[in-house]
């Protein structure tokens, strides 16, 4: 019995297969809604799969998970039908134990089931208060990285704040959620026009894209990207045409809350207030880190690796477009960050998601392709291409390093 294989032993005590598609069925899409890519999804149910004594192909997109299950001759296939959801780093953190804890063997079917409906019906970590603070706090910060002053920052997070409100609404209303982005957008935008007229100067265009940085799919752009180039096709292309879509909601959404300046009076003066200092920026970068880690759900344990990653991706990205430009900068912000979250999930046994989702937010092109947008509404069509290339470089640049620190320092997870 001591010559026999991990697989025929498997066979031998296998689960029933009826309990055991269903566990790694709900398993996947526990995964994809809380933020998991295609490649990592698909490669942490074939690990499930094949412990639980079952011949498994998958194949994942933003909105179905397909599976089948046995040999080629006598394939059973099931259709999941799923639904993106929000990035939740506790439960994907908690997913992720589970995966390993069932693919090595340590965790039962039966246990491994009871344990997932665990995770799915726990609350989240942080309240709805907390949850809206912090989501004012990032706007307030990332209107300081995007060069606003006092006033600048005040107004996105006026604009964020609302913002938050509407998204913690659109969790229990499904139809709000539909119409969330364009909303948020022009909510956010008439905010920043209303204060500009009557607490000016500021920068209307600094504001609104701050009050907005939660809701910009810079990270979803760069995620299709990766699919792409990992050769999930199907996924890339569906996920990047969602980014596109979400993009022009984003933008008749800003356009038409502008048109709220058309109606009140003119206004003389400076149309932006005064900078604040350099060193401002050591400041709000820790801070606004910390904040996105409680709008991503992340452990307050945490929170100390959440705020290392931010300042590892800014400050690389930084040094990077000292020596190679603002696009091919973005390879080295992350590259580093890829090296760092993976020795994370080495050396602490976690999801390097839980470091890389946060700190990758620094580096997504988002802004950029917010400005395109902007400047092709405003039928500025030069500026408006040329900032659309920069944006698809930037988006390049991160998966190439991405790639090459997954090459570099593998990060032995499945997530």
């Amino acid at each position: 019995m001591s010559a026999l294989s991990p697989p025929l032993l498997l066979a031998a005590s296998a689960p029933p297969e009826g309990a055991a598609v269903r566990f790694t069925l709900a398993l996947g899409e526990a995964l994809h809604r809380y933020g998991t890519p295609a490649h990592r999804l698909e490669d942490a149910m074939q690990r499930v799969s094949a412990r639980l004594g079952m011949e498994g192909r998958f194949f994942s997109s933003p909105t179905a998970i397909f599976a089948s299950f046995g040999p080629p001759e006598a394939q059973r296939t099931c259709l999941v039908r799923v639904e993106p959801g929000d990035v939740d780093l506790d439960r994907l953190s908690r997913l992720d134990a589970l995966v390993e804890a069932v693919a090595r063997g340590e965790r039962g079917l039966e246990h491994g089931a009871a344990e997932l409906d665990a995770i799915l019906a726990a609350p989240p970590p942080h309240g709805v208060p907390l949850t809206l603070l912090c989501f004012a706090v990032v706007a307030a910060c990332w209107g300081r990285l995007f060069g606003g002053g006092v006033r600048e920052m005040a107004v996105a997070a006026v604009a964020s704040f609302l913002v938050g409100g509407l998204s913690v609404g659109a969790e229990r209303v499904g139809a709000l959620g539909r119409v969330l982005v364009p909303l948020a957008a022009v909510l956010a935008s008439a905010v920043a026009v209303l204060c500009a007229h009557v607490a000016g100067p500021l920068s209307v265009q600094v504001a609104t894209l701050a009050g907005l940085i939660v809701l910009l799919p810079g990270l979803s752009l760069t995620t299709a990207v990766n699919e792409l180039a990992t050769r999930n096709l199907m996924s890339g292309t569906s996920r990047l045409v969602g980014t596109a879509v979400d993009f022009l909601k984003l933008g008749f959404g800003v356009a038409l809350g502008g048109r709220l300046a058309l109606l009140l009076p003119p206004t003389a003066g400076p149309s932006v207030g005064p900078s604040l200092a350099g060193w401002t920026e050591l400041v709000v970068l820790p801070l606004g880190m910390l904040a996105m880690g409680v709008i991503f759900r992340a452990r307050r344990s945490d929170a100390g690796w959440v705020v290392l990653a931010g300042v590892v991706a800014y400050g690389a990205a930084r040094l990077g477009a000292v020596v190679l430009g603002t696009q091919l900068g973005a390879f080295v912000g992350a590259l580093a960050l890829g090296v760092a979250s993976n020795a994370f999930a080495r050396l602490r046994g976690r999801p390097a998601l839980i470091t890389l989702v946060p700190g990758i937010i620094l580096l997504v092109p988002g802004s950029v392709g917010f400005r395109s947008l902007e400047s092709l509404l405003a039928k500025d069509t030069v500026a408006g291409v040329d900032t659309a290339f920069s944006m698809a470089l930037v988006s390049v640049s991160l998966v190439a390093g991405l790639l090459v620190a997954n090459a570099v320092m593998p990060s032995r997870r499945a997530l």
